[in-house]
């Protein structure tokens, strides 16, 4: 993705504002669908056809993910080694999903399409944010 699209997706030309744009909204969504498992677990569960106490370990390492990405976030400048470790964890995140929808789970319809989209958002958090890491090395240079 080249820098043009990058800037355009996050509303600046600035390297370094765009990475904790992107590391931010990754945040934001990831706590949001952490703290959704929590309070309505069973709901879900139910709706998926998932075990509703996977959804609440789930809803923990989410909320706590989504904290530390967060804060990340807030950083002046964000260190490339914790970006880096962000960009991989997305990426195997969203491995383990579709690893975890073909050879464990037998979720319903709609919690197979929750499994696909949340894991294609996931690797797309990944790769805006390995876009910025790079442009924002690119600019340093």
């Amino acid at each position: 993705m080249s820098a043009t699209h990058l800037a355009a997706l996050a509303r600046t030309t600035e390297p370094q504002t765009m990475l904790r744009r992107f590391l931010a909204l990754d945040a934001v969504v990831t706590g949001t669908n952490g703290v959704a498992y929590l309070a309505v677990s069973g709901l879900l569960g139910r709706l998926f056809d998932v075990d509703s106490t996977l959804l609440l370990v789930l809803g923990v390492f989410l909320v706590l993910y989504g904290a530390a990405v967060g804060l990340l976030a807030t950083r002046p400048s964000p260190p490339a080694l914790g970006v880096r470790a962000v960009v991989e964890a997305n990426l195997a995140w969203a491995a383990v999903s579709l690893v975890a929808l073909g050879l464990w789970l037998s979720p319903s319809t709609a919690g197979a399409v929750w499994i696909v989209l949340q894991a294609l958002t996931v690797a797309g958090f990944a790769a805006l944010q390995y876009g910025a890491l790079r442009t924002r090395q690119g600019s340093s240079e």
